[in-house]
């Protein structure tokens, strides 16, 4: 297909994005057939739902984008092997660059300022703190975003003035303020209800990590089953063996918010020792 076909095949599939994992695949799978060919073509209709779609649409192109960083990373690994020019190492993360170029346009699209984006922060901060455990994206340009998100002032508390007027000195006439979004419809504040649960659903499903040793002779890329556990630096070994593994990620993760041992933890130890093994005298601990 041409350029031109491409990018109107794929609009409509972005327009008929939802939740839904098999919707977010057929898409996932499309722009990375088509990103040797289209794919900064690919990109900008990406950016242009982004601009373009309600306040859903945009959640929806997000989660896309998640499971598209994804995918591009088992691509990468599959393609290491096979790399003999600069051109292919240059686009080997395939659209995770034009993600961690154009992260904050994102974010702002996503969530925007005042009242309408509210909808969307708390999801939007969820993929954000994703990203940045399974450095998917450089950690500290994550931090800068959600940094910036939280340090959004506060909404304008509600005062006794009609709504879409500024209260205004005497003598001068008042003047309308900007007219904030329509309100959602009763369909499709249900729909979005719908597609929260089934998002949050896959959100916990990937929090479950399942440690993988990269440099086990029975070690099968194909058959990785989260993309974002595969390191991003390029190695010797084509990103395995020396790298680190999902495991080591999660254990400095862990290890960074864990506190010191004091004497709070030794009660516990004490106490969880007392209920296993009573002393004499005393019954067994009520398994119940």
């Amino acid at each position: 297909m041409d350029p031109f076909e491409v990018r109107m095949q794929f609009l409509a599939l972005l327009k008929r994005l939802t939740a839904s994992q098999q919707s977010i695949q057929k898409v996932v799978g499309f722009a990375v057939k088509y990103f040797p060919s289209c794919g900064e073509d690919i990109w900008e209709c990406i950016i242009e739902g982004f601009e373009k779609g309600s306040i859903n649409a945009r959640i929806n192109v997000l989660y896309f984008l998640d499971s598209l960083c994804e995918t591009c990373l088992v691509v990468k690994s599959q393609q290491k092997a096979h790399r003999s020019g600069s051109s292919e190492k240059r686009n080997a993360n395939l659209y995770v660059d034009f993600v961690a170029r154009d992260l904050t346009k994102i974010v702002d699209l996503v969530v925007p300022q005042g009242r309408q984006g509210l909808p969307n922060l708390v999801s939007t901060k969820q993929i954000l703190e994703r990203w940045r455990s399974k450095r998917i994206l450089d950690p500290q340009k994550v931090d800068e975003v959600v940094l910036s998100l939280n340090s959004r002032t506060t909404l304008e508390l509600p005062t006794t003035s009609p709504p879409n007027v500024r209260t205004a000195p005497p003598n001068v006439p008042n003047v309308a303020a900007p007219p904030s979004p329509p309100p959602l419809s009763r369909n499709e504040v249900l729909r979005r209800i719908e597609e929260d649960r089934e998002r949050h659903k896959r959100l916990r499903e990937r929090r479950w990590v399942q440690p993988i040793s990269y440099s086990a002779p029975s070690f099968n890329p194909n058959s990785v089953p989260l993309a974002s556990f595969l390191p991003l630096s390029d190695g010797p070994q084509g990103g395995y063996g020396d790298e680190e593994a999902a495991v080591d990620i999660e254990f400095e993760n862990e290890w960074e918010t864990t506190s010191d041992w004091n004497e709070d933890d030794i009660e516990v130890v004490t106490e969880e020792r007392e209920l296993c093994f009573p002393r004499e005298g005393e019954g067994p601990m009520d398994l119940s």
